[in-house]
């Protein structure tokens, strides 16, 4: 795990490359170096995880000397890159064994053949073009853009912004996906002058900078295609046995390192499966870490301790609390580089913050709930639909309208049945369901943060990005849903969480349920495997169940939610009154005050538990009164 930057400028400011790489230190602490060729500049922060000798430094060249690259990740399968290219030399270094692999088959079949986590910059002195990649759902980042006549890129936006002439012009559309969704979908960036590079792509630059090429060598929906077109015909017994050959793959692969290693265990499902699987292949007792809250309805912590004794691991519990809380949110605009509205990020963060202490590398269960059904979207997609079709249009307004009342008692209800944790949060959700006429909506709905995004923001965009389903409209909708997770939700906000949590602290988080090998065998599944009986994740139950008691697994999912809702309305409070004036949003321009202050003292009245749009608007106007925000130009 790394981070690169790097430029192609015409006047000679290649220099401007060391800089960059400066900016990402955190990522990288353990050693830098800067390739300048020409026009050409590339930096390379490492941590170094793999072959800790001076031969794992970067910038790296091939062999012939041709390619040039800066790598960000890992190369899981690079044993199996090495013997199929016909390679001679050692096989201790992934970034080696992809170079060879480049100058075997050439740069777009390499990477279609690698099986990692991953984002590069390469430069072909033999073609004179700049390649960066990423990979296949979005693991790690990589933003490109203009600065003046130069192009220029980085793991992260700071390391853009170095370059003189880059303009941090806010984007009108990023901030009103921000709001509707609480993150800034790629390929869209909070600056015009910025983008993300999508999952799954190849992007070629001319020695001028400019853009030649776009090419997708792997897309979600791509694989869904070819999953339907071949839907897995075995058993439910044939479909686990194939899934433990290879979530056990993919996790045994995870497990090289040369520095300590651990997990992330939050007693949910996909993080004790991973633990467990990790505890039986590392043939010794690994480091377990969770995160832990003082209000009974957030906590977990026994359940992690729990799963944790069963499996023999070492594990280390932290306690989050509003104070620890408040001391991040400072630090939060220079960690995302632009507006991120999650707020697990805080006990990610603090948890990562942990692991780090003991361990380089941590695995997790991240990409369970996308890939496999766990959701209460997709549990509930078909039921609420159907449910929406059988009454008639008056009826399901009056019922939406009903459900927004404000009833702390129907909340508390909702909770003592169902134990999920933010219960008003969900059945608002459901009445902007309800309100839906197409799946499409519906999605929307139980997605989105901000309904109305253009009247929040003072100069509204003309159009206000949405979360289209994948797949064709006869495909179940709970698994369109989980497509489009995968495509949208996971890389823009999942593991853009994760990403930035682990390397502020030089943490390198591993999710051996992303492995795009195991994503193409769960798209083949049917339905019945992943979501029934009003349970998500089936078969990944069925599999914990060989490794784990009842107790411990047919628990009420509660994700990673944080007590938000009350520390707003408590040790919170008077920073957020201090960020949501009527003068702090009138001075930062950006918010409309009259919505955002309706929200806020609703909120804080009981009456609704609109905790997501408070914390979206929170987040924005933090990063504008950041250092990160301060030097922002106005949107045109």
């Amino acid at each position: 795990m790394c981070g690169i930057a790097g430029l192609l400028d015409s006047r000679g400011l290649t220099a401007l490359a060391r800089a960059m790489g400066e900016t990402l230190t955190h990522r990288g602490p353990d050693d830098g170096g800067v390739f300048e060729e020409g026009n050409v500049g590339l930096a390379h922060r490492r941590l170094a995880i793999l072959d800790l000798s001076p031969a794992g430094r970067q910038p790296m060249s091939s062999q012939s000397g041709r390619y040039i690259i800066v790598l960000n990740g890992e190369i899981y399968n690079f044993r199996e890159l090495h013997r199929d290219s016909g390679s001679h030399g050692p096989c201790v270094n992934d970034t080696a064994v992809l170079l060879a692999a480049f100058e075997r088959w050439g740069i777009a079949e390499a990477t279609r053949r690698a099986a990692g986590m991953f984002a590069f910059a390469v430069w072909d002195r033999e073609s004179r073009t700049l390649i960066l990649g990423r990979d296949r759902l979005g693991k790690k980042p990589l933003y490109f853009g203009r600065a003046g006549g130069a192009l220029v890129f980085g793991s992260e936006l700071k390391a853009l912004k170095i370059h003189p002439d880059f303009k941090t012009t806010l984007d009108p559309e990023a901030l009103g996906a921000y709001l509707r969704f609480a993150c800034i979908p790629s390929p869209l960036s909070v600056y015009k002058d910025a983008r993300k590079v999508p999952p799954g792509t190849l992007i070629t630059f001319g020695a001028d900078g400019r853009e030649t090429s776009q090419d997708a060598y792997w897309s979600v929906e791509g694989a869904l295609d070819s999953a339907l077109g071949d839907p897995f015909a075995g058993s439910e017994g044939e479909a686990l046995t194939e899934l433990e050959r290879l979530l056990g793959l993919c996790v045994r692969e995870r497990l090289a390192s040369d520095v300590p290693l651990g997990a992330l265990l939050s007693g949910g499902i996909d993080s004790s499966l991973v633990t467990a699987l990790m505890a039986e292949q590392a043939g010794t007792s690994p480091r377990t870490f969770s995160i832990g809250f003082s209000e009974a309805d957030f906590d977990e912590s026994a359940t992690a301790g729990a799963v944790a004794n069963r499996l023999g691991t070492v594990h280390t519990a932290l306690a989050a609390t509003p104070e620890a809380a408040l001391g991040l949110v400072a630090s939060l605009p220079a960690t995302y580089d632009e507006p991120f509205a999650d707020s697990s990020q805080l006990p990610t963060l603090l948890v990562c913050g942990l692991a780090r202490r003991h361990v380089t590398v941590a695995l997790s269960g991240d990409g369970g709930d996308e890939v496999f059904g766990g959701y209460n979207r997709h549990i509930a997609a078909a039921g609420v639909l159907a449910g929406a079709a059988r009454l008639p249009a008056g009826a399901r307004a009056a019922a939406a309208w009903a459900l927004r009342l404000p009833s702390a008692r129907l909340a508390k209800r909702v909770f003592s049945v169902t134990r999920l944790p933010q219960p008003a949060d969900k059945l608002r959700k459901l009445a902007d369901a309800l309100d839906a006429t197409d799946p499409e909506s519906v999605y929307a709905g139980l997605c989105g943060v901000w309904d109305r995004p253009r009247e929040v923001l003072a100069d509204g965009p003309a159009i206000i990005a949405e979360a289209p389903l994948l797949g064709p409209s006869s495909l179940a909708p709970a698994l369109r849903m989980m497509a489009s997770d995968l495509a949208g939700y996971l890389p823009s906000d999942v593991l853009t969480k994760v990403d930035r949590a682990g390397m502020r602290v030089a943490l390198e988080v591993r999710s051996p349920l992303l492995d795009h090998r195991l994503v193409e065998f769960a798209l083949r599944l049917p339905l019945a495997f992943k979501v029934s009986g009003g349970k998500g994740k089936v078969i990944l139950r069925r599999l914990l169940s060989r490794r784990l008691p009842p107790e411990l697994i047919e628990r009420p999912k509660r994700g990673f939610a944080v007590p938000l809702a009350q520390w707003l309305r408590g040790p919170l409070r008077d920073w957020a009154e201090d960020l949501l004036s009527e003068r702090a949003l009138s001075r930062a321009g950006v918010l409309n005050p009259t919505p955002v202050r309706s929200a806020w003292a609703d909120h804080l009245s009981g009456r609704r538990d609109l905790q997501d749009r408070v914390w979206a608007a929170l987040m924005l106007q933090q990063w504008l009164r950041s250092s990160a925000g301060s030097a922002v130009g106005n949107a045109e």
